[in-house]
């Protein structure tokens, strides 16, 4: 068992939202923050507008698989957050749950996408400075 602080982002088909913001806090939090994505109803692949609007960031997200929301998964998670998955999500007691509110970048072209990248960027900063010491 690991005594850093683990984040699990949901989102209905983990190809878009909840890839961005994995991406970014495995790249921002380095090894300090354990990290997983998953979906309700995981696509195929990755949104390739997301893998896009990374890019520009510097973050390559391209080897990464929608994956499926597992109990485990959040079992073995401190905070748990959701972005559009509905009451899918699993609940147990001792997690923290928050729910992102953000715009869906399905079928969206990179101009589109860009936004919301921005937005997850300024959410998983906040996330980071409560989640780590100093």
């Amino acid at each position: 068992m690991s005594d850093k602080p683990s984040v699990l982002f949901v989102c209905v088909h983990n190809a878009g939202r909840s890839q961005m913001a994995a991406g970014y806090l495995s790249h921002l939090a380095g090894d300090a923050i354990e990290v997983r994505s998953a979906g309700s109803a995981p696509a195929d692949t990755i949104n390739p507008s997301v893998v896009e609007a990374m890019r520009e960031e510097g973050i390559d997200i391209t080897d990464q698989k929608p994956k499926i929301l597992t109990t485990d998964a959040v079992q073995a998670s401190d905070v748990v957050i959701t972005m559009g998955c509905g009451d899918v999500c699993p609940v147990f007691p001792g997690k923290r749950y928050l729910d992102w509110q953000l715009d869906d970048p399905a079928g969206q072209g990179v101009d589109a996408v860009r936004p919301i990248r921005d937005e997850i960027r300024t959410r998983i900063e906040k996330l980071i400075t409560e989640l780590t010491p100093g």
